[in-house]
């Protein structure tokens, strides 16, 4: 996994992932919640060390959006496939190929328009993401949610 690819789980996922129907207060997200709140929005991020960028979470887990590493050098376009985040029971977790952990995140909501991701127990890697446009989701499919890892369907 490259740098891009870790940043962009990190960023997104701490979208990662993830309110149409938005609490009245700002406060941890669910699952539930950040879906409601994220999937098949556009959303730009600030992250800790100057990463930033913009993209979207689609209901089947992937991601789609660019990266600045740092804040320095090009913007990439970067692309995280189906299944890449996951509901496991009240979390969003990412599922990268050659990643040897599965990361969770914390989830803040701050207001209408923007949350908070950090990366369980590392509260100090954070992102901020601000929902951009008009917030309307267009899924083919129409379904509204991220795919549920096995594990977590026994737990």
């Amino acid at each position: 996994m490259d740098a891009v690819g870790l940043v962009m789980v990190r960023g997104f996922v701490a979208a990662g992932v993830l309110l149409c129907a938005v609490p009245a207060f700002a406060g941890e997200m669910t699952a539930e919640q950040a879906q409601r709140f994220v999937i098949g929005k556009y959303f730009t991020y600030n992250c800790f060390e100057g990463t930033r960028g913009g993209g979207r979470v689609h209901a089947d887990g992937s991601v789609v959006g660019t990266i600045q590493i740092r804040g320095d050098g090009p913007v990439r376009h970067a692309h995280m496939p189906p299944g890449t985040l996951q509901v496991r029971g009240e979390r969003v977790c990412a599922s990268v190929r050659g990643l040897p952990i599965e990361p969770c995140f914390n989830l803040e909501q701050i207001n209408e328009m923007s949350f908070r991701g950090a990366i369980s127990g590392l509260g100090f890697a954070y992102c901020e993401f601000t929902r951009r446009g008009s917030g309307k989701v267009n899924v083919a499919s129409g379904k509204r949610s991220m795919p549920h890892s096995a594990s977590a369907q026994a737990d």
